[in-house]
């Protein structure tokens, strides 16, 4: 019967007709009618198959292996992450500081360069960097140069917006600055220790959440900029409440980039994704000290 199995139904294979390791072979008698004792003995195993072989063989010129050096390198350590190419935990605390960096830097320049309320040149920069963001989210290679421009622009927005705040209200900088601080070490913790544990029913109702608020968020900015209406989505109690909001979601969006960084290690994504990890990382920072900015100017008021 031939066998539905491609590899077994090859001609000759695991058949009686194969005469596999010698078994099932028509010996031939010798001359003289007498039939051969050994009916192993035209096994490929009666001798060493591998005797002419060019791996069995030592290379010329070099000494065999002692056994001193065999249990050095049975007992060296295997290959890491870093001598593999793949992404470490380190990989993207360096890509998440520098592109913090650039967007510190790009900030200065505009705290220092720009003069007071210059929206202009802020908003043109966020524009931009919301049109490369996009580009990087949905890019399926990975551009640090891209990266880094967005940071660059996204900092130099931030850097004029904050300094107009700053300028009603002395010292919010610092406030929104710590604020963020507090909330990023805060999620760190409670994610470490397994306080917060990101799950699928987690992230689906966190997901339909935050699209409610940018959707109400894009009604509120509509309704301001075309009719001229005051929704009060951002001044007063209500304000308060949907900064906290706000704030509540930057941190669960911090806690999906944990849960991705892990993951992304544990299944040795490539070296060059923790750039795309600290992308993710500074846009839920970016969003949070919006927030935070927004609700501390509705909380010190006039002051």
């Amino acid at each position: 019967m031939r066998s539905s199995n491609p590899v077994f139904s090859r001609e000759g294979s695991f058949t009686r007709e194969s005469g596999y390791a010698g078994f099932g072979t028509t010996q031939t008698p010798p001359a003289g009618g007498q039939t051969a004792t050994n009916p192993y003995g035209t096994s490929p195993y009666g001798n060493n198959p591998y005797a002419n072989s060019p791996y069995a063989q030592q290379p010329q010129g070099q000494a065999p292996l002692t056994d001193e050096q065999l249990v050095e390198m049975y007992n060296a350590p295997s290959a890491g992450p870093l001598a593999t190419g793949r992404m470490t935990l380190d990989d993207v605390v360096a890509r998440t500081a520098m592109t913090l960096l650039t967007m510190v830097a790009a900030g200065g320049l505009a705290w220092f360069a720009l003069p007071e309320r210059n929206f202009g040149l802020a908003g043109g920069a966020s524009l931009i960097a919301f049109v490369i963001g996009m580009v990087i989210s949905f890019k399926r290679s990975v551009s640090p140069p891209l990266i880094l421009l967005y940071a660059g622009l996204q900092g130099f927005a931030l850097g004029a917006i904050t300094k107009v705040f700053n300028t009603i209200w002395e010292g919010i900088a610092i406030q929104a600055v710590l604020g963020t601080a507090a909330v990023f070490a805060a999620m760190l913790i409670a994610y470490k220790t397994g306080r917060i544990r990101v799950t699928p029913r987690y992230t689906r109702i966190g997901i339909a959440i935050a699209m409610g608020f940018v959707l109400l968020m894009l009604v509120n900015m509509v309704a301001s900029l075309v009719f001229g209406a005051d929704m009060g989505l951002r001044s007063g109690p209500l304000g308060v409440v949907v900064g906290l909001v706000g704030i509540g979601l930057g941190a669960f969006f911090l806690s999906l980039d944990f849960a991705a960084v892990e993951e992304a290690i544990a299944h040795g994504a490539p070296q060059k994704e923790a750039w795309r990890a600290a992308f993710g990382l500074t846009l839920s920072l970016v969003w949070i000290y919006v927030e935070m900015l927004r609700l501390i100017a509705i909380l010190r008021g006039d002051d």
